[in-house]
């Protein structure tokens, strides 16, 4: 659903859209096409999503509110102390953000390169140890080993294009290297991720917990290449796991990144704590690395500043 209750999916068409459950429609919003605007809705149809399914659908609930759970995954500047295993393949800092209109924002995060804090502590071969896909199962448990003057970024967006073809069984020749390689990262507001790359092809999804505004119920799924063969796949069933749960342990999650999700929620209730400890009245946002946290925060601002929505409940009935 929309801010204020309004469904921004045309004829409610597009699954994966926002939470709509408890919440009224408005038969006057715009459609999906408006909500998002042209550019970004353009980004969608190049993606090609109609050719994914859902493999893995994981729910798990946080104590701390939904607006600072999502916060928490805006920005790429943190893999160095949150994620520092991965530091060595990763450009965090180095990566780009975008914002389009009220309601779209993205960045890309290059990955297969060092990130610019550890320059010249690690090799190409480092690189290529540390590098961690969303899901490895293609892979086969190996990694390439690099010849003299390779990088580790070609020689990984090579070996994944031939190993993500064999294991979906499907044709990749017309997919870019940063396509298959970094990670996109599209928030859709006003709780929808979306990341539609082909090495972390996730959505999340973030809703608030209508009992007690301090938890969230956050939501991951990660999507596949359809078949080329046009073999029929299952949409997998939603598995979820309790407070004291790793991700790891969900079924088929891949054990890997299964620890990168719980590092990035570990520490949620703290900053819940934190921020209703402050003396602060609000927080202070980076001009450049928060951008989406700031965009956020201000698309916000402008909902909650427009007058109650009242539905005409004639228009509602059927």
């Amino acid at each position: 659903m929309s801010p204020r209750g309004r469904c921004a999916c045309p004829k409610h068409g597009w699954s994966g859209w926002a939470a709509s459950s408890g919440s009224t429609s408005d038969p006057a919003a715009p459609g999906l096409e408006e909500y998002l605007g042209a550019e970004a809705l353009a980004h969608l149809k190049a993606w090609k999503l109609e050719d994914r399914y859902i493999y893995l659908h994981v729910q798990k609930s946080y104590p701390a509110n939904w607006k600072l759970t999502m916060e928490a995954f805006m920005e790429a500047y943190h893999v160095g102390d949150t994620h520092p295993q991965v530091a060595p393949a990763n450009g965090d800092v180095n990566s780009q953000y975008d914002v389009y209109g009220d309601h779209v924002d993205r960045f890309i995060s290059t990955l297969g390169v060092v990130s610019p804090k550890l320059r010249d502590k690690y090799s190409e071969a480092d690189i290529i140890a540390n590098f961690t896909l969303g899901d490895s199962s293609s892979l086969g448990g190996s990694k390439p080993e690099l010849k003299a003057g390779e990088r580790a970024r070609q020689v990984m967006a090579d070996m994944f294009r031939d190993m993500f073809e064999t294991a979906t069984n499907t044709d990749l020749s017309h997919v870019s290297d940063t396509e298959l390689l970094d990670t996109y990262s599209y928030t859709f507001f006003p709780n929808l991720f979306l990341f539609p790359g082909i090495s972390l092809p996730m959505i999340y999804r973030f809703r608030p917990d209508a009992r007690d505004h301090r938890r969230t119920i956050y939501e991951v799924m990660f999507m596949r290449p359809k078949p080329k063969d046009g073999r029929e796949v299952e949409t997998a069933e939603v598995e979820i796991l309790q407070d004291h749960q790793s991700f790891a342990e969900a079924q088929g999650m891949d054990p890997g990144f299964g620890h990168i999700l719980d590092q990035d929620t570990d520490n949620l209730y703290a900053q819940q704590e934190g921020l209703e400890a402050s003396a602060k009245p609000g927080i202070t946002l980076g001009d450049y690395q928060e951008v989406r946290v700031r965009h956020f925060e201000q698309t916000i601002d402008k909902y909650m500043a427009l007058p109650p929505y009242q539905p005409d409940f004639r228009a509602l009935q059927r």
